[in-house]
């Protein structure tokens, strides 16, 4: 069942980078911020991970983890941190169970052909597990700044 604002989100195994194994349930007793993106190494995507790279301290000093996630293998998952230097693990949705949880796989028109793919997307979950913000169709610019400023709102509320 897709996660609603206010409710808790369902809990999965996920396989992030350093091909770890980890449960969302495991990721509690912080902020996530669990972001979606089309495609490792493609241009907008690897704008999206630098500027939440950019400002991992920022999230870190307010009890935020961050999350990347694409139904890319694992290989791509690593290469794609490794070279960006990312601070934070990235998801291997390959089997797109992560993906249809948080139902960001949508119909694309791309040069006049339709295709499944990953929209991309961004959510806040409170500590408690809970869902707090969502961001769908997301624009890269600006948009971390954005979600910088919405975990700010969140932790000064709690």
């Amino acid at each position: 069942m897709t996660p609603t604002l206010g409710q808790p989100i369902g809990d999965l195994e996920l396989t992030l980078t350093g091909n770890r194994a980890t449960r969302l349930a495991d990721l509690r007793g912080r902020y996530l911020v669990l972001y979606f993106y089309p495609k490792a190494s493609t241009p907008g995507c690897t704008q999206e991970g630098q500027d939440f790279r950019d400002a991992f301290a920022n999230f870190t000093a307010l009890n935020t983890g961050i999350l990347g996630a694409s139904r890319d293998s694992l290989k791509a998952q690593e290469n794609f941190k490794a070279k960006q230097g990312f601070p934070f693990d990235l998801v291997a949705d390959t089997d797109e169970a992560l993906c249809r949880l948080f139902d960001v796989i949508k119909l694309k028109k791309m040069y006049g052909r339709e295709s499944l793919g990953v929209e991309r997307s961004t959510f806040l979950i409170d500590a408690e597990g809970v869902l707090r913000r969502e961001w769908r169709g997301v624009k890269v610019k600006g948009h971390v700044e954005e979600v910088l400023a919405a975990v700010r709102e969140l932790a000064a509320g709690s």
